[in-house]
């Protein structure tokens, strides 16, 4: 299992582009993930679900993954964060 924080520094936080984005990217590994955001939770099983977290920018986000390539998954996610959002 890996995980990392990551504060929202876009204006408009995860909307719909980034959010197909990063569901996109989940798509390329093996991993399930989840993220995390005031107490609620959301697995990646479609894009309405990630943006359903509502993050916002300043918002801390909580990424979590577990199965066979939750590192290398943690990475690309930590990667796309810092250059996206």
């Amino acid at each position: 299992m890996a995980s990392f924080d990551y504060t929202i520094k876009d204006v408009h936080g995860i909307h719909a582009r980034p959010a197909t984005e990063l569901f996109k990217l989940s798509k390329q590994f093996g991993s399930s993930v989840k993220a995390a955001k005031d107490g609620k939770e959301v697995a990646f099983k479609g894009v309405m679900g990630i943006m359903a977290l509502g993050a916002k920018q300043g918002d801390t986000v909580t990424f979590s993954f577990d199965g066979p390539d939750a590192d290398a998954e943690c990475a690309a996610f930590k990667e796309f964060m810092e250059a996206n959002l």
